[in-house]
């Protein structure tokens, strides 16, 4: 019975007090409050003071009835608090707060926190005084400490409590009519504001709260910052570097926990590692209570009249889409109200499943523009927090501002509305304006390509005004490197890093109606966007439609009117990230193919190797997963230049370090083992260090490492000539560390490659590398090879027939059903307008290198022995074939009527190179008439025995030319069986018409050149005799028979021969 008592005595002070003041005050003016004696406020404590006692006797026991007599105190103090003078009711609470002060029993402080619930629930609760003059309203600092101290606890209930009352108190204020001013707003921000300072204060308590209670501190943390003024927040910014830390560390948990996620279709999936009753870090919505923030306010603002309910307790979920029924819940606040109290402890996708599609709705809106509010809002604390920096007024980390790149990181990795995107690029633009020297600098490195990469992110969006926003916030990028660096080398490095880390994020081919794979819409629309980011005509719109000024690309520095801006530089940027977004899509393209095209594969790999050239790592990256596709298909030659092209790289970054034993010889040296040694590796690309990345992994013995790889795969190739110039870069490094083991294990292998350098060229047999064949492309179906020839590179036992086959399995395998592919047998020329459509088309032809001091126009025939013996380097650009034909139109005819057509190919770079094949760049074709094939064939033979009988000697025992050559070569042209040829030439051209039709400086070239060669055959038959033993004494005499008897049929031609002989 006491709360009769209480409210006995509190009337009775109420009729005292109007008794009192009644007749003396004016009309409109408010009651003072009633003046207590002492003797009474004495009496009246102590019987306070009895109850109080009361109740902590009793909570220890547990009884409720305690709590029953702690509410009437509450309500008595309460209700002291418009009749008595406020500082007098404060002695009573303080009276309270310190018989429970250190009692962390949780009854006794659940009677804390309703007693202080009920008197902070006073109309006049903002316009308390303190306790002293001087002091603010002491209610509200005692009501946050006891906040703070019942978060610090164990006990769940207690703490969500805390956070419940103070949300119901900040939207009492924030709807309370009376305080709708700015200074009001203040002065209500001003007085919670300690419980951040709190929090900040003791950050693991905050930690500990479970994420609806996070949650609903942090929407009134918000509510206090957003009403602060900008004094205030500055004040709080200047105490330390690590409290203005913590402070943006509560701003980046707001953008945690207030982030949006759409909810996908019917609400019935989510990410498998996370339940929809979690409550960690990736829960699906705000709270397993629906709404936390406004939850305490939805249970008083639902309607509390008694209504049927089904037996199944679910009446929501059959809501008409009108949701127009009486008996119906009609608003989203009730529905959520009758959610919970039927469904108490049931999952937060189980309630909201629940809800009337259109409610369902309703809450995903009410979230969305939630989590747009907080976003925004922390973006205005960043505007300001940015302009204090500027001035140096508060305290930070200037060095780095880890608490703005920090903030802004959050703020670009959560899911964001088209409102947030719109407020933020002025802010970005602003940011760097004030900061751009600090945020661009090596310390931030992190934070600029994380910057960088969202951005590019943001350039995929389907949303025009994001993707728009995305391009010129890369453009506010580029503007302050100029501004700073007067350059872009650093900043291109950086973009392409991050562009080839988004490459693996998002949606690269997708599948078309016919089963075939094209690039994505994400794909196209990020190739529009670095296309308009060198746009300069488009700029000035754009910056406008941003809310920006069309001057924020200017990079002019202060006390000069140069501006630094350079569209052509910005073109150059958009290329290069052109370029690796084109190699990347290529290669994704690819995909299926990788492992049964692996001349495609290779040229893959190679492109996004030159697309990264600017970039040492993903360069050396790429170009060893080239070396190791060409490792798989044994091109040996081909993986050894892929080790040479990453020594080259490393090399050049230590010469340009100027810290290595290397200069730029050695550089020189290499470039003509490997030409396609990258060139595009600038001193800027080189020195453009990004975290992660960068020429200061790269060190002289990783240098080494490769070229020992590369010496390996030459070996292998039997390319001895690239050995010997490996190994001469490397004895330097091992001279420099006077590593003398390692210089004998150099010099024993010169030796080695030398010795078998001799065997090769000393060898009767001409060593031949590998074989090269001539590849033309027809047909609209082979896509971009249409109409382009390709000269490929392949093993020395691969025959052209080897070559057909392999090239149709892999051209077959990309055709479908529509289309055929057809081989075209000889080395015509080709049409393409005639050929038929519908049909694929390769002509494969065999060509031969070209040396470097060939006469392409001589009419010789080319013997292979002759130029291979006569090669040492091995480096191949030009490339020819022969193809004989008719003036009649047929392919072959007789000596007189066969032409023959010398086509000479230029490819576009040298091999052995970085890929199999090389696409030609230039044909060049030249016509030989009947007369002068028949003279080139006799001098070509005529110089293959000469060759063979002024072959140096070099000991003793090879004096003489060897035997077993020059045999052969003389059986092939004065033995009877195979003298068809030359007798051929003479019945072709020196008997009947055809001599007649023959000009005389040509009569003259073909007798000449028969008597040359019946010479020179004549001079090797009596070598020959000198060479063989009796064993060969049968032979010789066939030679010389055969000889005798070419001579006698060719003086019915020519009777001089017979002097002459």
């Amino acid at each position: 019975m006491a709360w009769v008592f209480l409210e006995l005595i509190v009337k009775s002070m109420a009729l005292e007090q109007a008794r009192t003041y009644s007749s003396s005050l004016p009309i409109g003016e408010e009651v003072p409050p009633l003046p207590l004696k002492d003797g009474v406020f004495r009496c009246l404590g102590q019987l306070y003071d009895c109850l109080l006692t009361e109740v902590h006797e009793r909570c220890k026991k547990g009884i409720g009835l305690a709590k029953r007599l702690n509410s009437s105190l509450g309500f008595f103090c309460h209700d002291l608090l418009s009749v008595i003078d406020p500082r007098q009711v404060f002695e009573l609470v303080a009276l309270y707060i310190n018989k429970f002060t250190g009692i962390c029993q949780a009854p006794l402080h659940e009677c804390k926190l309703s007693f202080l619930q009920i008197i902070c629930d006073h109309e006049l609760y903002v316009e308390m005084p303190g306790r002293e003059p001087s002091e603010r309203n002491y209610l509200s600092t005692v009501l946050v400490q006891e906040l703070f101290m019942t978060w610090d606890h164990d006990d769940v209930v207690q703490r969500l409590k805390a956070s419940r009352i103070l949300v119901v108190l900040m939207c009492k204020h924030e709807f309370d009519a009376r305080y709708q001013k700015v200074e009001d707003k203040l002065y209500i921000a001003q007085l919670y504001f300690p419980l951040i300072g709190l929090i900040l204060d003791e950050m693991p308590v905050f930690y500990n709260l479970s994420t609806t209670q996070k949650r609903d501190v942090l929407i009134c943390a918000l509510q206090i910052i957003r009403n602060l003024d900008d004094m205030s927040l500055t004040k709080a910014w200047q105490q330390s570097v690590a409290r203005t830390r913590l402070f943006f560390k509560l701003l980046e948990e707001c953008l945690v926990l207030f982030e949006f996620k759409k909810a996908t279709e019917g609400l019935s999936t989510a990410p498998p590692s996370v339940t929809a009753e979690g409550d960690g870090l990736f829960s699906p919505k705000y709270s397993d209570l629906l709404s936390p923030a406004v939850h305490e306010y939805i249970n008083e603002a639902s309607r509390q009249e008694n209504r049927v309910m089904p037996e199944n307790g679910y009446l929501w979920q059959r809501l008409s889409p009108q949701i127009s029924s009486p008996s119906q819940p009609y608003s989203l606040r009730e529905a959520l109200a009758q959610a919970h109290s039927s469904r108490m402890g049931a999952s937060s996708r189980a309630m909201r499943e629940s809800l009337h599609p259109i409610l369902r709705q309703k809450l995903e809106l009410w979230e969305e523009n939630l989590s747009a509010s907080v976003s925004l809002q922390v973006l205005e604390i960043v505007e300001k927090f940015s302009e204090a920096a500027s001035i140096h007024s508060i305290a930070t980390d200037y060095l780095k501002l880890d608490c703005i790149t920090a903030i802004v990181m959050a703020c670009l990795s959560r899911n964001q509305p088209v409102a947030f995107w719109k407020a933020f690029l002025p802010v970005f633009n602003n940011l760097f304006n004030r900061h751009g020297g600090t945020l661009m600098v090596r310390e931030n490195d992190r934070f600029l390509k994380q910057v960088a990469f969202y951005l590019l992110r943001l350039a995929v969006f389907r949303n025009e005004s994001i993707r728009r926003r995305a391009v010129i916030g890369l453009q506010i990028l580029i503007r302050n490197s100029f501004y700073n660096f007067q350059s872009t080398a650093r900043l291109r490095v950086m973009l392409t890093i991050t562009l080839s880390e988004l490459m693996s994020d998002i949606q690269v081919t997708q599948m078309r109606s016919d089963g075939c794979m094209e690039e994505s819409g994400e794909i196209g629309r990020l190739r529009k966007s670095l296309v308009e980011l060198a746009q300069e005509n488009i700029a000035h719109d754009r910056l406008r439609e941003c809310s920006i000024s069309i001057s924020a690309l200017d990079a002019v520095t202060e006390g000069s009117r140069e501006n630094r801006w350079r569209w052509g530089e910005v073109r150059e940027v958009s290329m290069a990230l052109l370029r690796a977004l084109d190699a990347g899509t290529e290669h994704a393209l690819l995909g299926p193919m990788l492992g049964v095209d692996k001349y495609a594969a290779a040229e893959s790999y190679h492109s996004l190797a030159w697309a990264y050239a600017h970039v040492p790592d993903l360069h050396i990256m790429w170009l060893l997963h080239l070396c190791d596709a060409h490792q798989e298909m044994q091109s040996w030659a081909e993986a050894a230049q892929c080790a040479v092209a990453v020594a080259g790289v490393i090399m050049q970054a230590l010469v340009g370090r100027s810290d290595a034993v290397w200069g730029k010889e050695h550089v020189d040296a290499l470039k003509k083992i490997c030409p396609m040694v990258s060139d595009l590796l600038t001193s800027d690309s080189l020195a453009a260090e990004v975290e992660g990345y960068g020429a200061s992994k790269l060190t002289v013995d990783s240098a080494v490492k490769y070229l020992q790889l590369a010496n390996k795969l030459f070996s292998q190739a039997e390319l001895f000539h690239f050995c010997a110039g490996i190994l001469e870069l490397i004895i330097p490094v091992y001279k420099s560390r006077y590593a003398y083991g390692q210089l004998a294990k150099c010099h024993t292998s010169l030796t080695g490659i030398y010795e078998a350098i001799l065997d090769q060229e000393s060898s009767p047999i001409p060593f031949i590398d590998a074989t090269y064949y001539r590849v033309g492309f027809y047909g609209e179906c082979l896509g971009k090879l249409n109409k382009k020839e390709y000269v490929y590179r392949e093993a020395r036992d691969v025959r052209l027939g080897d070559i057909m086959e392999k090239l149709s399995h892999i051209y077959e395998s990309k055709l479908d059903g529509d289309h055929t592919l057809h081989i075209i047998p000889d080395s015509r020329h080709v049409n393409a307008d005639e050929l038929q459509p519908g049909v694929c088309y390769l002509q494969i032809t065999s060509v031969d290198p070209v040396m470097e001091d060939e006469d392409l126009e001589s009419r010789k025939e080319r013997v292979a022995s002759h130029l291979s013996a006569s090669i040492r380097a091995r480096v191949f650009d030009h490339f020819l074939f022969d193809t004989p034909f008719t003036k009649n139109g047929k392919t072959q005819g007789g000596l007189e009527d066969q032409w023959k057509r010398r086509t000479v190919l230029e490819t576009e770079g040298s091999f052995p190179a970085l890929v199999n094949r090389l696409l030609v760049v230039k044909s060049q074709s030249r016509e030989f008439s009947p007369i002068e094939n028949a003279i080139g064939m006799i001098e070509t033979r005529t110089a293959a025995l000469r060759n063979e009988l002024e072959e140096p000697r070099s000991s003793e025992g090879d004096q003489l030319p060897r035997l077993q050559s020059l045999q052969r070569i003389l059986q092939g042209s004065v033995a009877v069986q195979v003298n068809s040829g030359v007798l051929g030439v003479c019945t072709a051209f020196l008997s009947g018409e055809p001599a007649t039709r023959l000009r005389s400086q040509e009569l003259q070239q073909l007798i000449a050149a028969l008597l040359e060669f019946m010479a020179v055959c004549k001079r090797a038959i009596r070598v020959h005799s000198r060479l063989i033993g009796e064993e060969d004494q049968d032979f010789h005499s066939q030679l010389v028979n055969g000889f005798q008897s070419l001579t006698a049929e060719l003086s019915h031609y020519i009777p001089a021969i017979l002097s002459e002989l």
